[in-house]
């Protein structure tokens, strides 16, 4: 298996832990030849040269941990100076490996020491090493399943970071698509408009027919260039698109003016837009766009009336009222389902529904702290 690549901080944990084995290699070396050398004689050679082996297995630790762990503990079975590298590879393979690789390694750790008890009998005895040796891993083995599950737990929280973070992006790219269907629906709606008032309307003045292609060629130049925007939009990260807000709500009127009799008022103070917040502020351009809407659709040639209220103390009033008109039979009503929808969100109200005189209301109230 690939094992980790090692970057800065893995080399300076690897550089500590090779410098701590060669000071616990000396410290075991000085303590053998003190309380005197193993019989035969030559073990304590042997037991040198295992002990300079394992620590050169420290350096495996990342590529082949069960590898080296497996040859560090057939060298525990003779050697003493073998011991610290031992228990670094038993940490590594429990924090990295499947716990079925690392309980073979603790077993086989333990054989090792069984071995070591037979071959250079110690002052517990067999029994006394044994337990001393099942303490001994079993702590090391301990402190890795905590630092496993650690671990696991940290990556379980970053996965779910991340997934929350793609739904976040997901819930921002449906609100995008919502934005960018009012948005070519205006322009469409506007486009079939003019172009039915083309076809249908033989008693129209050859200036009439020419004001009525020049919308239908301004419009579809600004189709265009929001699919262009769009495009771009859609390329770059979220949150760059830019949002409509009250202050945009003159310039949306006026460019549905043509063709239509809109009467727009705003009864509040002009300094008050700006400070009008940014969710509730998109959420009345969008109404009075698909009001607008609406109003060509439903009841074309009409009088349609906007009005924006409000202030800080009461909230947003966005009202459109159209009156009778022809009826062009095109739209699903999805339009109205999704400003509600919209709406709530913003954590206002819309109501809507016919007037007495045969025309069609749309009015809402949107927070101004929202």
């Amino acid at each position: 298996m690939q094992g980790e690549r090692r970057g800065a901080r893995g080399w300076a944990a690897d550089v500590a832990l090779f410098a701590f084995g060669v000071f616990a290699w000396l410290f075991l070396s000085a303590d053998l030849m003190r309380l005197g050398l193993p019989s035969p004689s030559w073990l304590f050679e042997l037991d040198q040269l295992a002990g300079v082996l394992a620590l050169g297995l420290l350096w495996l630790r990342r590529r082949w941990p069960t590898q080296a762990a497996a040859v560090a503990a057939g060298l525990s079975a003779f050697s003493e100076t073998s011991a610290f590298p031992l228990l670094v590879l038993l940490f590594t393979v429990v924090v990295r490996r499947p716990l079925r690789t690392a309980a073979w390694v603790f077993g086989g750790a333990l054989a090792a020491a069984g071995v070591y008890s037979v071959i250079r009998p110690q002052e517990l005895g067999v029994l006394g090493n044994l337990a001393f040796a099942v303490v001994l891993y079993g702590g090391v083995a301990g402190w890795g399943m905590v630092t496993r599950y650690r671990r696991a737990l940290r990556a379980r929280a970053a996965e779910q970071e991340r997934d929350e973070h793609e739904r976040a992006r997901q819930r921002a790219r449906e609100e995008l698509a919502r934005e960018l269907h009012d948005l070519l629906g205006h322009r469409l709606s506007l486009l079939s408009l003019h172009a039915g008032a083309m076809e249908y309307r033989t008693d129209l003045t050859p200036r009439e027919l020419a004001g009525a292609a020049g919308v239908v060629r301004e419009q579809s130049h600004l189709a265009m260039r929001d699919l262009r925007e769009v495009i771009a939009v859609l390329r770059a990260p979220i949150g760059e698109l830019p949002q409509p807000s009250v202050a945009d709500l003159r310039a949306l009127v006026e460019e549905a003016r043509p063709g239509s009799e809109i009467a727009f008022e705003v009864a509040f103070d002009p300094e008050a837009a700006g400070e009008a917040p940014e969710r509730s502020g998109r959420t009345a351009y969008r109404i009075v766009q698909e009001a607008l809407t609406n109003a060509r659709r439903h009841a074309e040639g009409a009088a349609v009336a906007v009005t924006v209220s409000g202030g800080p103390g009461d909230g947003l009033e966005v009202a459109v009222v159209n009156g009778p008109g022809r009826d062009s039979g095109a739209g699903s009503g999805h339009g109205l389902i999704g400003l509600e929808e919209r709406t709530a969100l913003a954590g206002g109200r819309l109501d809507y529904g016919p007037t007495g005189d045969g025309g069609w209301r749309v009015r809402a109230w949107l927070p101004w702290t929202a």
